[in-house]
């Protein structure tokens, strides 16, 4: 939506204002195309960078808005979580040396927003997810104060009339209910943009969503989701869900969600696939228009088309068709949305320039790949390689391939000849293409994101495992050398950087709790088989309730084994909590005044976790 002054959309006048700009924007559009007004060469390329940041802790910092009235340069924007910014970069004609040009002046943007943010005690972070993310980021609190974004918000808000229920299964499952779209600003990519020649347009639409599903396999970057190992690009299922406005998707023509694969190939016209977004999903906000499109044409202007694209912005294609002017002149381009950020600056020019040479060196044999292509298949390679990235196993020409023989056998020398076909300069194709390989090869940034997490919680709690594992993801991306290179982090792994070590730190989330009316007899015998010495009791609402302690019930053994006694016998109710922000020092302190060796850790009457003395013990 760009920095359009949008509301939302609900007045009669305002809506019969709005759709009336869309059917003149799409009257334009056709008449571009049918007058060869839409410019077919060069071609250009194009990106722009999403990132997180982080405090010295390297958890979220929601101060974004101070950062880029610091860092004062127009190729910087907002984001709908206040810890993250975009940066717009220039477009480049897609010749010689261009990618390295790219790669440059994405390092010298990222420099100035380094300096900046670094006088507010703030650092940056490449990453699809923010590992260290979790529940409180995600609240309204934490949108950025601009009009737009709490616009969009109540707007899905008002056609979804529920919250957001998000279901994602992976090694782990996370199953939660938020209300609003802030689920979105977990995720950051590096949306790519290559511009297409009208004529070619609907054949390198197809194509574009026939390699994605390999594309994201060597490309994925987010596996971990508040603390749990989901997909290998966990963006793809999150945004999905985030920003999804159908309450039921059985609901007579809302069997698609605005964030989408598609569910076919495209055969008609380029501006079909506007009209089809039109006719699936109703106009969420608005804004002013001041001109009528045909009119301007009429009057030798080039139009922008900007209720087409404020409806199009509102619709999340992870390939996805845009319009834009540039230098006066109309043009047509394919957004790729489905790459994520990081793990480095020349990891994501590598992802791009794989992108870039596959499209531009796709084969004559292709040209109707929705002859010779299940549309299903397709689909199916996109969802496969979000889930299981590196490992996963595609449809490709009627047989099963691994995405390591299709990527190294068929789609690295097919992008090889494609930049060459284009005049990217020998030693610009082999640097940034030798990344992709070598990834392949070893591993890319979702695997060395999930072995290093694993090691590290052999000896930590998820949060520290979380915030050593971005610390030293952070350090190993400001040399801007590819993952590939990247030592997986072992368990001894730790940072120079100063965490300070609060009870969430060291508590313990994997609890064993029981009713006041569970029979006293088994929980003694739970107590024994898994080794506790403190058990929690909650009600049917899940407050805490009392603490059976091991060395209170030790002596009665032998009276309770024989008896029908309950656990709200022997419980004790008078009991002194804590809460997860309290530090180390504090929860310690609190033990030795009360010669206690347990800490329920609570959140308002609700249990989270258990503080015991043991825990402290490995610090």
């Amino acid at each position: 939506m760009g920095n359009l002054n949008v509301t939302q959309l609900s007045k009669k006048k305002d809506k019969a204002n709005y759709i009336h700009h869309l059917t003149k924007d799409i009257e334009a559009l056709e008449y571009m195309i049918d007058k060869n007004m839409i410019e077919k060469a060069p071609i250009r390329i194009g990106a722009e960078q999403e990132f997180c940041l982080v405090n010295d802790e390297f958890l979220p910092n929601n101060n974004a808005l101070d950062i880029l009235k610091a860092i004062d340069d127009d190729h910087f924007t907002t984001e709908i979580g206040n810890y993250n910014l975009e940066i717009n970069l220039d477009p480049f004609e897609l010749k010689d040396d261009c990618f390295s040009k790219l790669h440059q002046q994405l390092k010298d943007l990222l420099a100035k927003a380094k300096t900046e943010a670094e006088k507010h005690n703030t650092k940056i972070a490449l990453t699809g997810i923010l590992p260290t993310l979790s529940l409180k980021h995600i609240s309204i609190d934490n949108m950025t104060p601009i009009q737009r974004y709490y616009v969009l918000n109540e707007a899905i808000k008002a056609s979804r009339k529920q919250d957001f229920n998000i279901h994602i299964k992976g090694v782990d499952e996370l199953n939660l209910l938020h209300d609003s779209v802030m689920l979105e600003g977990c995720n950051t990519s590096f949306q790519a943009h290559l511009q297409i020649n009208p004529d070619d347009f609907i054949k390198s639409y197809n194509w574009a969503q026939a390699i994605s599903g390999p594309i994201l396999s060597v490309c994925a970057n987010s596996p971990l989701l508040f603390g749990k190992e989901l997909w290998s690009e966990t963006r793809i299922a999150l945004f999905t869900q985030s920003v999804d406005t159908r309450a039921n998707s059985f609901l007579l023509n809302e069997k698609q969600s605005r964030v989408s694969f598609g569910n076919h190939w495209e055969t008609g016209s380029i501006s079909d696939i506007f009209k089809d977004n039109i006719s699936r999903f109703r106009s969420l906000v608005t804004a002013e228009f001041e001109k009528d499109s045909l009119e301007m044409l009429q009057n030798g202007d080039t139009p922008k088309l900007k209720a087409l694209c404020l409806h199009n912005g509102t619709v999340y294609r992870w390939n996805r068709l845009c319009y834009g002017v540039g230098d006066g002149k109309p043009h047509l381009r394919i957004e790729n949305r489905y790459i994520p950020s990081g793990p480095t600056m020349k990891d994501e020019i590598a992802n791009m320039m794989f992108w870039v040479g596959v499209m531009v060196g796709r084969p004559k044999s292709e040209d109707n790949i929705h002859e010779t292509m299940d549309f299903k298949d397709a689909k199916s390679n996109f969802f496969t390689a979000a889930r299981y990235g590196m490992t996963a196993q595609f449809n490709w020409k009627g047989k099963t391939i691994s995405s390591e023989r299709l990527i190294l056998d068929e789609l690295l020398p097919m992008a090889y000849r494609g930049l060459y076909k284009m005049r990217i300069t020998p030693r610009d194709a082999e640097n940034y293409l030798t990344v992709i390989e070598n990834r392949v090869n070893i591993h890319n940034g979702s695997q060395w994101l999930k072995k290093s997490y694993r090691n590290l919680l052999k000896r930590k709690k998820p949060l520290e495992a979380l915030q050593v594992l971005t610390a030293n993801m952070y350090l190993k991306q400001e040399h801007d050398y590819p993952v590939s290179t990247w030592e997986v982090l072992d368990e001894e792994a730790h940072t120079t950087f100063d965490i300070d070590k609060k009870v969430v730190h060291v508590m313990n989330t994997d609890i064993f709790s029981v009713g006041k009316k569970d029979s006293l007899e088994l929980v003694i015998n739970i107590m024994k088989w898994k080794n506790i010495h403190h058990v929690p009791v909650i009600n049917n609402k899940k407050d805490l309730i009392g603490l059976l302690s091991w060395e209170e019930i030790k002596t009665h053994i032998d009276e309770i084994e024989e008896s029908t006694n309950s656990v709200q016998n022997f419980m004790k109710d008078e009991l002194i909590t804590i809460t997860k922000e309290k530090s180390i020092v504090e929860a310690k302190q609190l033990m030795k005044t009360n010669n206690i060796h347990c800490l329920p850790v609570v959140k308002g009457r609700k249990l989270i976790g258990i503080l015991t003395s043991n825990d402290f013990q490995n610090l």
